[in-house]
């Protein structure tokens, strides 16, 4: 049996060295995360319409492209501390297999293109594209050393990754409740990735990352617990008390179950697996969290367009 990794790794092995580090620090699994930008377009009912599908498609990709800038920034700054991380020394910049050279050129080019391309479709996403990056940038050369600040900023880009979805579509049913339940997503996924990390480099922490000497487990799972519950409740009301998708009587509370067991999936990683440094990539690892998203999306879907 051959996977799609398997089969494009001939075309993958023809690229220049340097290329395919571009292409990893670029982190295209971790654009999984700007899908938040479809979250206006499915829940305000347009998801079937080519226009407004067209220009959140497009605001998509210059996310992913502002995204990217930043990880290329946060790897430039980070280079010295991730070679004494044991998972990230083997990335492409402190490893050497990226120049810094082709790093800096690239962060460079690419939010000139993402902001320049905004413009064609409305100030308004240049405006979230700016909050983005002066927000991740602030983040990767100060923000992330500061305790409590870091997975704020975290929430924070995950909160204008659903303006801009708004910005670029006429919204006419969409609830604030949502921004809440994005910014304490985020929460809950930034705190359990600190807990996992700090467990991970142990001694090493604060050597990786000024924020984790204040840290420490007491506190982080204190934290967990709150946004967790927070999350839950949070999402339950919004299903209830949100008149802009209550389209089909109290329907959307059909979508509470697959929230609740993804959440519960993720402590269970975390706690009894031992992962979650990297939520991202255990959304594609683990297959029951992933099956958990797509029943949710497959679900809300059904109740916004089909009952």
């Amino acid at each position: 049996m051959y996977s799609v990794k398997t089969t494009l790794r001939p075309l993958w092995n023809t690229l220049p060295v340097p290329l395919r580090g571009l292409i990893v620090t670029m982190r295209p699994i971790q654009w999984s995360k700007n899908g938040f930008v479809f979250a206006a377009i499915l829940f305000d009912r347009q998801l079937t319409q080519a226009e407004p599908l067209a220009r959140v498609v497009t605001a998509f990709i210059l996310l992913c492209l502002a995204a990217s800038t930043i990880y290329l920034i946060n790897d430039l700054v980070d280079i010295e501390r991730d070679r004494l991380h044991p998972r990230k020394r083997h990335r492409p910049l402190p490893s050497g297999q990226l120049p810094v050279g082709w790093a800096v050129a690239a962060a460079a080019v690419m939010p000139v293109i993402a902001l320049a391309a905004s413009l064609l479709l409305t100030w308004k996403l240049t405006a979230v594209l700016l909050a983005y990056l002066a927000l991740h940038i602030a983040y990767s050369f100060f923000l992330k050393n500061i305790v409590l600040l870091d997975v704020f900023a975290i929430a924070g880009g995950f909160v204008l990754r659903v303006v801009a979805g708004i910005v670029v579509i006429d919204v006419t049913h969409f609830s604030p409740w949502l921004y809440l339940c994005a910014g304490l997503l985020a929460l809950f996924l930034a705190i359990g990735k600190r807990r996992q990390e700090l467990i991970l480099l142990a001694e090493d922490a604060e050597n990786v990352r000024a924020a984790y000497r204040d840290y420490n487990m007491p506190l982080l799972d204190d934290m967990l617990r709150m946004v967790t519950t927070g999350s839950v409740l949070t999402y339950m009301l919004y299903t209830v008390e949100a008149t802009t998708i209550r389209v089909n009587g109290y329907s959307m509370m059909l979508t509470i179950p697959f929230v609740v067991y993804g959440i519960f999936r993720y402590l269970y990683l975390i706690h009894v697996r031992g992962q979650g440094s990297a939520p991202d990539e255990l959304l594609f690892e683990d297959m029951p969290l992933l099956l958990a998203v797509v029943l949710w999306v497959g679900t809300a879907g059904l109740v916004l367009y089909v009952l």
